[in-house]
């Protein structure tokens, strides 16, 4: 009888042992629970720790960092667009007792943050303009803004002409949202906040659509403008040089000519020096084979010249 009850209080003893201590891992940080309500500090180093069997329990929360994943709103900004705002945000609990005491678990500090990013947001887009929100950068729209002014669109040219926010945005929001949860002390860090998605109801879509194309248009129209200029110069040198060769090419046979035309008097001369008669006997009958042919008459005296060299 004794020896059972030994066995009983050993394994009760083994038992209360077992639950004396529990195990923190590098991903978690935990807080004891003492008749419903914590009791002394997170604990946030992995290892072997010890609790009060049967009086305290444990509760571990994630160390690492979190999501949060909002759902996109319709929000109106500076300049009276209806646009919706994706948003996401990653967060950690920086104080597992703070966390404890104002959120208890991972869902309900999810809905909570809904609330305090998603005001953050759209008190911060509200006080935009669509340009500085759609833009991520202030790179000058150098070719839109003078293109732009010649649409048939009434919308703003400064509503696409004004310097990306995006960063500033950013950042608003999250001092935004970092100043509320330390006033609500909530045990939570937030890493960093992003808009993961801007997107136009669909007024404002087909109207940015429309100056998209006419904006290209425009670009296209331009480049066709430049491109039939630079063909307008090439066909221009092109022809400038065809008569420059052309011209040069006159020239040369014209001086050439002159100097066979040289030659050949040059020739006669020396012929008609030898032999006048022999000369005026070879000019003679070249006049004669340019001059007469089947359909040409000539009436002249019987003494001319001309005549010298015929057959009476």
């Amino acid at each position: 009888m004794n020896k059972n009850y030994l066995n009983i209080i050993g394994i009760v003893l083994v038992v209360i042992l077992m639950n004396s201590f529990f195990i923190v891992t590098e991903k978690d940080q935990a807080i004891k629970i003492e008749f419903g309500k914590p009791v002394g500090g997170p604990i946030t180093e992995s290892g072997l720790n010890f609790k009060i069997p049967l009086i305290q329990t444990i509760i571990k929360f994630d160390k690492r960092v979190l999501e949060w994943d909002g759902i996109a709103n319709e929000i109106p900004t500076k300049d009276n667009k209806y646009i919706f705002v994706d948003t996401f945000a990653r967060w950690k609990i920086s104080n597992a007792l703070e966390f404890y005491k104002s959120a208890k678990n991972e869902m309900l500090a999810q809905s909570r943050l809904d609330d305090i990013i998603d005001g953050a947001v759209r008190d911060e887009i509200a006080n935009r303009t669509m340009g500085e929100i759609v833009r991520s950068s202030d790179r000058k729209m150098e070719i839109y803004i003078s293109d732009v002014k010649g649409s048939s669109d009434e919308s703003s040219d400064e509503e696409f002409a004004s310097s990306g926010a995006r960063k500033d945005i950013i950042k608003s929001i999250l001092d935004k949202v970092s100043i509320k949860l330390k006033e609500l002390n909530m045990g939570i860090e937030i890493v960093d906040v992003q808009i993961k998605r801007v997107s136009y109801n669909k007024q404002v879509q087909t109207k940015l659509f429309n100056r998209m194309v006419s904006e290209q248009n425009m670009i296209a129209e331009k480049y066709r403008a430049q491109g039939e200029g630079k063909k307008q110069e090439i066909l221009g040198k092109q022809i400038q040089k065809e008569k420059e060769i052309v011209s040069g090419a006159y020239l040369k046979s014209q001086r050439i000519k002159g100097e066979a035309d040289a030659k050949a008097t040059e020739i006669y001369a020396k012929a008609y020096g030898k032999s006048p008669e022999l000369y005026n006997y070879y000019k003679t009958l070249e006049t004669y084979k340019k001059t007469l042919d089947p359909s040409t008459y000539f009436i002249l005296s019987t003494d001319n010249k001309y005549l010298n060299f015929l057959e009476k």
